[in-house]
């Protein structure tokens, strides 16, 4: 869930919750109002942690000359902060 979707979530609820005045015997409206707000706000912290928590990589190039044989050695690595990639 993203940010935006959250924010929509909110955005229904609280039109539900407080500008609906129609009676509806099977279901109450305000309720799904008061529950959709909340899933917004969820959806919306869910999607800050997201935002906030982005792939961050760092390269690194090393090079040196080998001391014994005087071939100059290249070395990159790799660093990723993320654990599912």
């Amino acid at each position: 869930m993203s940010l935006g979707s959250g924010i929509f979530l909110f955005v229904v609820g609280a039109i539900l919750a407080f500008a609906v005045n129609v009676q509806v015997s099977f279901i109450d409206l305000h309720l799904v109002g008061y529950i959709l707000m909340a899933a917004g706000v969820l959806g919306m912290i869910i999607g800050i942690v997201l935002i906030t928590r982005r792939r961050q990589s760092t390269m690194t190039t090393r090079s040196a000359v080998d001391p014994v044989s005087g071939e100059q050695v290249s070395r990159r690595t790799i660093d990723r902060d993320d654990p599912l990639v």
